[in-house]
């Protein structure tokens, strides 16, 4: 019952989607300047989502992560973490050859082939060990280096942080999914809907302890998770621009950490 009436508080919320912060006159130019530095126009409306999917985070999420961290051993949740990464390297090998990064693309098919077979299906980590480090790469990234700008801060209902260049970056690469390529039916239903929830609850889990700690000491957890994020986010686009796309990948031996990009 404090779930439904978590979600109906959420659905009152989306026509809120008007509500916007007021820039400061320009006779402030110091207040003018920070708002344009933070780049949340919706801040007013951003604030109640959050605070809605926070609620809801708290009667589903984290319950779900807790018991998640309680009933697997870390190296256990290491594994599934693994499988999972290994299930999104099609994605990421495809970005990779969107972004014109030859060596990140080498590192990626060769970690997807050594994981699927020495590492059981990406079960075992096995290519980071033999100098095939992993990396994230994504839609929102490739238009990133694309030069397209991220638009303002968005705080989407019950999947967080956001802006509409990654908004547009996640509807790709779930589109892009290979899965989807397989058909339809009960089983690729299935595997899908498992596949989702296992990645949420293994990611929140990964996190919960430093979400907890932001929740717990900062004075705006708000302000400070929309810091977080972009700080993560830009730091994730500048090592995708700062790669060496005419650096051939030698397959035939294996590269030092020092030599991937």
């Amino acid at each position: 019952m404090r779930l439904f009436r978590l979600l109906f508080a959420l659905a009152l919320s989306l026509p809120m989607l008007a509500a916007c912060a007021t820039p400061p006159p320009a006779s402030q130019p110091e207040a003018l300047a920070d708002y344009r530095e933070t780049n949340d126009p919706l801040e007013p409306t951003n604030r109640v989502i959050y605070e809605v999917s926070n609620d809801i985070a708290d009667v589903t999420l984290s319950p779900a992560a807790r018991a998640y961290r309680w009933a697997l051993p870390g190296g256990v949740r290491n594994s599934v973490s693994n499988v999972l990464s290994n299930l999104g390297s099609p994605v990421r090998f495809g970005n990779d050859v969107l972004q014109f990064k030859s060596r990140r693309a080498g590192d990626t098919l060769m970690r997807f082939v050594i994981n699927s077979t020495f590492g059981l299906g990406g079960i075992f980590d096995v290519a980071s060990g033999w100098g095939y480090p992993s990396h994230p790469s994504d839609f929102g990234m490739t238009l990133a280096v694309w030069g397209s700008p991220p638009g303002p801060y968005l705080f989407l209902p019950l999947l967080g942080p956001s802006d509409p260049r990654d908004v547009a970056g996640f509807a790709a690469d779930t589109a892009a999914n290979p899965v989807r390529g397989m058909g339809s039916g009960p089983g690729i239903t299935v595997f899908n809907w498992l596949t989702l929830g296992t990645t949420t609850i293994s990611e929140y889990a990964d996190n919960l302890p430093a979400i907890n700690e932001v929740k717990r000491t900062a004075l705006d957890p708000y302000a400070t998770f929309r810091s977080l994020y972009r700080q993560h986010r830009e730091a994730q686009i500048a090592a995708a621009k700062q790669g060496r796309p005419a650096t051939i990948p030698v397959w035939f031996s294996l590269p030092t950490k020092q030599q991937s990009e």
